[in-house]
């Protein structure tokens, strides 16, 4: 795909030893910023909420913070590996250029995560292990608690740390660049939609198309 989405990753100094709501903070402040907004299959779902996100590195691990603004809001799942992508969720996916698989990162609006490795959505899945798991750090801003489905309008961020270590990655050796996207979906509430950063040229929602990532450089 020509003209591919590009971001960069800045190292930010002030993360390496912080707390994640703090690094919430520095990532406004000094993470590099931009948004999920494109609607690949707008005529069967338009519905857009505002996302956008802000993502930076520290030594050993990837930060990003995401803040959403729209209509409804659910998190029935609290244990990870739950199928988080049914909740308010956002999501991102990632793969080093040179590898078939990639990894997707999942999380609903209370920082529920799924993720694992794979070739394709159904093609050599590993699962990541709920230790594994508990190593991905994240901070919800509303909190931890499950809820069902509410109607209004809500705003609400989530911070995560990723740690290179469980992405493959030598944090003393890393890439020139990451090939990924950026999601927004929430395919089981009453305003389904599947929004992403870079476009998706695919008949039905799909986000499981690596062949759309985008550039993200190491900076």
């Amino acid at each position: 795909m020509k003209n591919k989405k590009r971001i960069d990753i800045p190292y930010i100094e002030l993360l390496n030893n912080t707390t994640l709501e703090l690094a919430g903070d520095i990532l406004d402040d000094f993470g590099k910023r931009d948004t999920v907004e494109i609607l690949n299959w707008v005529r069967e779902y338009p519905y857009r909420p505002i996302t956008y996100f802000s993502i930076a590195r520290s030594e050993d691990s990837i930060f990003i913070k995401y803040n959403v603004h729209g209509s409804m809001l659910r998190a029935i799942y609290s244990n990870d590996q739950d199928p988080v992508h049914e909740d308010s969720c956002v999501e991102f996916f990632c793969k080093l250029p040179e590898n078939e698989e990639y990894m997707n990162f999942e999380f609903n609006c209370i920082g529920t995560c799924k993720a694992g490795k794979r070739k394709g959505r159904s093609i050599d899945v590993m699962h990541y292990s709920l230790p594994d798991l508990k190593k991905i750090e994240r901070y919800p801003s509303i909190g931890r608690r499950a809820f069902k489905e509410l109607e209004g309008m809500f705003e609400w961020e989530l911070t995560v740390k990723i740690p290179f270590s469980l992405m493959g990655i030598d944090p003393a050796n890393l890439p020139e660049k990451l090939l990924g996207n950026f999601y927004k979906c929430a395919d089981g509430t009453d305003s389904p939609h599947f929004v992403s950063w870079s476009p998706i040229k695919a008949e039905k929602p799909d986000f499981h198309r690596p062949e759309f990532f985008g550039e993200l450089y190491f900076v």
